[in-house]
C-alpha cells in the first residue's frame, strides 16, 4: 500500500477493489480511519467518510480534511474518536451539531446526517436530522456525494447514489438534485462549481451551467468573504482562465468585477482596431500562473490593464491610445479591494504598485535602457523588482514568434543593465544623504511643504544621475534649492 504524510493514495489494485465496492479490507487497514472505526463499534454507531476526501482519492490528490457523517450524534462520535486518539483538541459546535478533532496533520469534522431547507433571502438552511441518503442529497455536486461506510451495517461499502464515479471519470460537474434549486438555495455553490472546474479542468454539465447563468444575481446574498475564498482558489488553480471565462460566460464576473468585463470587445474606427484586452488579460494570468504561486502577483496580472477601458481614446493619426492607464488602473484597485473585502493592507499596496509599474520595464527598452531610467525603476520597485519582471514577462502574449523573441531579448538587456546599476549604485538600499531633520536645522524651519520639495528634488537628482549620491553634492544642491525657495540658511 502506498502512503504519504497527509493522505492515503490507493494503488491500482486497491482502486479496482474500491470501484467494485469491496473495500472493507482497505478501510480496516487504513490508519487514518481506524480511530473512527473503533469509535463507531464502541458506540454501536454508523459512520461514513464523505465528500472531498473520497473524491480526491479518485483524482489522486492530497487531502488532509476528513468529513465524517453519522445518522446518530456527530458530537458523541467525535468525543469517542478523540478519546481513542489520546485526547487531542476537540472543538464542539452544539448549535450546528458538529465537532472537529485535529490529530497531527489531519482534521476530522464530524456531523450528524441531516436534511436542509432554505428561505429565499438567506443561504443559511433550516436543519433537521436525516439519513445518510438525505445528507448525500444536500451535497453540491455528484462528485462530492461519494461516501464510504466506516462503521455500522454498510461498513466497507462505497455509496454512490448519483453516479459520482462516472462523473469523476468523465470530468463532469453536475448537481445531485435540480440545479436551479441547488444554486438558488445556496448561491455560493455557483462559485464552487467554477472553482472545481478551474482546479480539476472539469466541464460543468449543460443544465447546471444554464442554472448558474439564470441564478447569477443570487450571488449578491453571499458574503464577500466567502466569495473571495473561492476566487482565490480559482486564481491559484493551474490555469485560472478556465474559471475566469466561466465566470464571464455565466454573468458572475460582471456582477463581481465589472472592471474586467469592461475590457471585452475590439473597437474599430477608421479601419483601425486595438487588441481584445479581456482575453489578453486572461493569457497574462495563465502565463504568470506558470511562474509563481504568489496569489497577489496573480491578482496584479488580472488587474494590470483595467485602466485601459476608462482611458481609451482614438486619434486618426496614431490610432487608439490608453495614456496613463497604469496610474488609473492602480487607483481603481482600491475600489475593487474595498468592494470585495480583500485586505486593505500591504497586499493592496503591493498590487497597486505592480499595476502602476507594469509598463515601466517596456518603456525602458524603448528608451534604450538608460542608467537613470533603470536607477529610478529599481528605486520605485524596491524589493519587488523581481516580481515586476515576472509580470512583464507574462505580459508578452504576441502570436508572432519573432516579436516574442525580440521582447524577451530586450528584457535580457534590461535585466543586465539592472544588475550593473544595482551593483554600482546600490539602489535597493538607497537612502538620500540628507534627511528632513537636517533641512529643518539648516533653514530653521518647522514642518512645512518646502522640506518635502527639497528632499524630493535631491532624491530625483541622484536617481537621474545629475549629482552623485554623496553628502557634499547633496548639500550643495540643498543650499541652491533653499535659495530658490527664498529660504535663509542659518549655518552655511
Amino acid at each position: 500500500m502506498s502512503k504519504s504524510k497527509f493522505y492515503y493514495q490507493f494503488d491500482e489494485n486497491e482502486l479496482a477493489l474500491l470501484k467494485e465496492a469491496n473495500i472493507d479490507q482497505i478501510v480496516a487497514a487504513h490508519p487514518l480511519f481506524m480511530p473512527v472505526v473503533n469509535a463507531g463499534k464502541e458506540l454501536n454507531s454508523d459512520a461514513y467518510v464523505i465528500g472531498g476526501w473520497v473524491r480526491d482519492q479518485f483524482l489522486n490528490r492530497s487531502s488532509k480534511d476528513v468529513d465524517i457523517v453519522t445518522s446518530q450524534s456527530g458530537i458523541e462520535l467525535a468525543k469517542k474518536t478523540s478519546e481513542i486518539l489520546g485526547n487531542p483538541k476537540i472543538s464542539i459546535f452544539k448549535n450546528f451539531g458538529t465537532a472537529m478533532v485535529k490529530s497531527k496533520e489531519i482534521e476530522y469534522e464530524f456531523v450528524g446526517a441531516r436534511k436542509e431547507s432554505y428561505s429565499k433571502n438567506s443561504r443559511k438552511p433550516e436543519i433537521e436530522p436525516g439519513s445518510i441518503e438525505d445528507d448525500q442529497k444536500r451535497r453540491d455536486f455528484t462528485i462530492n456525494t461519494l461516501s464510504i461506510g466506516l462503521a455500522g451495517p454498510e461498513m466497507g461499502k462505497l455509496l454512490d447514489p448519483f453516479n459520482g464515479i462516472e462523473d469523476l471519470k468523465n470530468g463532469i460537474l453536475r448537481t445531485p438534485l435540480d440545479p436551479v434549486t441547488t444554486f438558488s438555495d445556496d448561491p455560493l455553490r455557483m462559485m464552487r462549481a467554477i472553482r472545481f472546474a478551474s482546479q480539476f479542468n472539469f466541464q460543468i454539465e449543460k443544465s447546471s451551467f444554464q442554472a448558474i447563468a439564470s441564478q447569477k444575481d443570487r450571488i449578491k446574498i453571499v458574503s464577500k468573504e466567502r466569495i473571495v475564498v473561492e476566487m482565490e482558489k480559482i486564481m491559484l488553480s493551474p490555469q485560472p482562465s478556465i474559471g475566469l471565462i466561466l465566470m464571464e460566460k455565466t454573468g458572475l464576473l460582471k456582477i463581481l468585477m465589472p472592471e474586467l468585463t469592461a475590457l471585452k470587445g475590439v473597437s474599430e474606427e477608421d479601419g483601425q482596431t486595438h487588441k481584445e484586452n479581456f482575453y489578453h488579460t486572461l493569457e497574462v494570468v495563465d502565463n504568470i500562473a506558470q511562474s509563481t504561486n504568489n496569489v497577489w502577483l496573480r491578482y496584479a496580472a488580472l488587474f494590470h490593464d483595467i485602466g485601459k477601458a476608462p482611458t481609451k481614446k482614438f486619434n486618426k493619426k496614431i490610432g487608439f491610445t490608453f495614456h496613463g492607464h497604469e496610474a488609473v488602473g492602480a487607483k481603481m484597485i482600491t475600489k475593487i479591494f474595498t468592494r470585495l473585502k480583500l485586505p486593505l493592507d500591504s497586499k493592496l499596496k503591493y498590487v497597486k504598485k505592480m499595476v502602476y509599474l507594469s509598463s515601466r520595464p517596456i518603456a525602458l527598452v524603448n528608451d534604450h535602457v538608460s542608467d537613470s531610467g533603470v536607477r529610478r525603476l529599481l528605486f520605485d520597485a524596491g524589493n519587488d523588482i523581481d516580481d515586476l519582471m515576472i509580470l512583464c514577462d507574462a505580459d508578452i502574449t504576441s502570436k508572432n514568434p519573432a516579436r516574442v523573441r525580440k521582447y524577451r531579448q530586450n528584457f535580457v538587456r534590461v535585466r543586465k543593465k539592472m544588475k550593473e546599476v544595482e551593483e554600482r549604485d546600490q539602489i535597493a538600499n538607497f537612502q538620500p544623504p540628507i534627511d528632513g531633520d537636517e533641512i529643518m536645522k539648516t533653514f530653521n524651519l518647522t514642518p512645512c511643504r518646502e522640506i518635502g520639495v527639497i528632499k524630493t528634488k535631491i532624491k530625483d537628482a541622484i536617481l537621474d544621475g545629475d549629482i552623485k549620491n554623496d553628502k557634499e553634492e547633496a548639500l550643495e544642491l540643498m543650499y541652491k534649492l533653499g535659495n530658490e525657495l527664498g529660504l535663509v540658511a542659518v549655518n552655511h
